[in-house]
């Protein structure tokens, strides 16, 4: 082997490749699956996964793929999609900000304390309806240097007498509002969102005006309200449906705000944005600098000088993927949507506790979340590249998507009176919970794995308790989980397990060798797991003599044979037959009937699972015929 000529390129010695070869190279791979014939362009589709707002994942990008290499411009100029302010976050990182709902306000103070001490640079803090009594604001701030430490009230529908308590609190401690900086939370939108009731909304709005030209005047650096996306997210909606929403507000503030007396970049220094993060990591980084470019856009449009166009950003992990069930994946879940939040661009950025699902999180909760943070900045360095993502054929692409599919939705709002108006009439609501409905089905069955939940569920789990939180306000859109329908057949199994000693039973009647009947074996009983039946596999094997006997030893009330097609076609009519006869309430077969369906439901089986079947469908029924309330 000869030395590389310095003169010549490490890459000049290999032929280049298009993507016709790439092509014919994954048609390779698709015969040698099983896959269907497909060719050219077709094989790539076969690769392609869908994405919600009609937006398609492609197995490969090219810079033919990207859009305008000009569209993203520069860090800190319009649009912004590549960074609000010309650093980055490479100054002094992002601000790593906690979330506290206690509703004592000397506990919460003790944490507001503890997190300010380890790492956390601002706080959110819930007050009146849902936090700490807005009375009792001192208390919680006791020993908070509010020129330090930035606050970000959310008080609801409280929060002019919050912000009234907030500047009242400054006065007392000598700190002139101009040496502050946070958000005052304003938020009517958010509040008829959450709520429904729009009796108040004008009277919010005005307040929320007078409010804006107060910090306008006293406090610069103070933003009077929140344009807070997460209604939106947490109804179920996708993301294009929450930016869409996020920019209708914010155009419905700005108008609120100029017909007050603000001029508008007056009006845009008032705003500060937020947006879920989940685990989906491009699609959560894409979503951030779509929201700069569309805000961006919005606010040129209105008349915004080139530097007040930026978009404030709040990133919060999301509490739609967050899980009840062994919890403690929660914490792997909001570390990658952590990361995406800063890798995006976020200014602010909130790392729930892995337990807030369940009720208040404690110290070692609060403590996990700030040093995820703080591991990011510190450890792994994050902030100090500005818009890492940038370049990147795919979240070039993706960011573009997602920014026309919002600029869609945002205009069907305007068109229809504006956001007050779509959250009126129910426009909003019934979009939401259609896109819930279609993410729901592909939870059913499992398209979408939420891993210690639908998958790889643990029985034996330990239930982690915590103290109830405040329940937030509702009568307005829904508040939706991801893990809701699995939560519902576990909660049953839960029952049973408290009112008879042992949870509802399946058994698993394997047909021949280990190695036959193993991995259909470990499927179904992942399966039943996730729907809080206990799978019992004991003895190995079961032939038709056996099966009966072995069925009633187990003490379960169904049962689901696992094997493989072979052995199916020889043996199981018979063996389902003979666990319906010692009295198996349900027949379960692991895998697809094919053509024999017909006989082996005329030998007692009731239903097939298999990858991709309605999972909660069939979990629910086993429940029901074992009568488990």
């Amino acid at each position: 082997m000869t030395a590389q000529s310095p003169e010549l390129p490490l890459a000049a010695a290999f032929p280049d490749a298009d993507r016709e070869q790439w092509q014919r190279l994954v048609e390779g791979v698709l015969r040698k699956s099983g896959a269907a014939e497909a060719t050219g362009a077709a094989a790539e589709d076969a690769l392609t996964t869908a994405l919600e707002d009609g937006i398609r994942i492609r197995p490969l990008y090219t810079a033919e793929d990207a859009p305008d290499a000009d569209a993203a411009g520069r860090p800190g100029f319009p649009p912004f999609v590549r960074a609000g302010r010309a650093t980055g976050s490479t100054v002094a990182g992002w601000d790593v900000r906690q979330r506290h709902t206690d509703t004592d306000a000397r506990r919460a103070n003790e944490a507001v304390l503890a997190d300010l001490e380890n790492g956390v640079t601002s706080l959110w803090l819930a007050v009146g309806d849902g936090g700490v009594p807005v009375t009792e604001l001192a208390t919680a701030l006791d020993g908070v240097y509010l020129d330090l430490a930035a606050v970000a009230l959310d008080a609801g529908a409280d929060f002019a007498a919050a912000a009234e308590a907030w500047f009242r609190l400054c006065a007392e401690k000598g700190v002139a509002p101009s040496e502050t900086a946070g958000t005052l939370g304003a938020d009517p939108l958010g509040v008829l969102a959450r709520t429904g009731r729009a009796d108040g909304l004008a009277g919010h709005l005005e307040a929320a005006a007078g409010l804006a030209r107060r910090c306008a005047d006293e406090a610069p650096r103070t933003r009077a309200l929140a344009v807070d996306a997460l209604p939106y997210h947490e109804a179920g909606g996708s993301t294009a449906e929450e930016l869409g929403c996020s920019l209708a507000t914010g155009v419905a503030y700005l108008r609120e705000l100029t017909a007050a007396g603000l001029g508008v970049d007056a009006a845009c220094a008032q705003l500060e944005f937020r947006y879920a993060a989940t685990a989906d990591q491009f699609l959560t980084i894409a979503k951030l600098r779509a929201a700069r470019r569309l805000w961006s856009r919005v606010a040129e449009v209105c008349g915004a000088s080139p530097a007040a166009r930026a978009q404030r950003q709040h990133a919060v992990t999301s509490t739609v993927m967050t899980t009840r069930r062994d919890p403690w994946v929660n914490m792997l879940r909001t570390t990658v949507a952590g990361l995406s939040a800063g890798v995006g661009g976020a200014d602010a950025v909130t790392v729930l506790p892995f337990d807030a699902a369940l009720g208040l999180p404690d110290a070692f909760a609060r403590r996990i979340a700030r040093n995820t943070q703080s591991i990011l900045l510190e450890e792994s360095h994050l902030s100090k590249v500005i818009d890492p993502a940038g370049g990147s054929w795919y979240v070039e692409r993706l960011t573009d998507e997602l920014a026309r599919a919002a600029w869609g939705w945002f205009q069907e709002i305007e068109t229809a009176g504006g956001q007050a108006a779509a959250l009126g009439s129910g426009m909003v609501g019934e979009r939401l919970a259609s896109t819930w409905r279609k993410r729901s089905e592909a939870l059913a069955h499992r398209r979408e794995p939420v891993t210690g939940v639908s998958e790889f569920p643990f029985l034996a789990e330990a239930p982690v308790e915590r103290e109830p939180a405040p329940v937030p306000a509702g009568g307005g859109l829904p508040r939706v989980r991801r893990d809701e329908a699995y939560e519902a057949l576990r909660a049953r199994s839960d029952a049973h397990l408290a009112a008879a000693g042992s949870r509802p039973k399946a058994f698993l009647a394997a047909l021949g060798p280990a190695a036959v009947h193993t991995a259909r074996a470990t499927f179904a009983s992942n399966l039943l797991q996730a729907g809080g039946i206990e799978p019992v596999h004991d003895p190995v094997s079961v032939d038709a003599e056996s099966a009966a006997e072995a069925f009633t030893a187990s003490g379960a009330g169904i049962a689901c044979l696992c094997s493989s097609d072979a052995l199916y076609a020889e043996q199981a009519a018979e063996v389902a037959a003979a666990l319906k006869a010692a009295g198996a309430r349900q027949v379960l077969l692991a895998g697809k009937p094919g053509e024999r369906r017909e006989a082996y439901e005329r030998a007692g089986v009731d239903a097939f699972v298999f990858a991709g079947c309605d999972a909660v469908g069939v979990l629910s029924s086993a429940l029901d015929v074992m009568e488990v309330a």
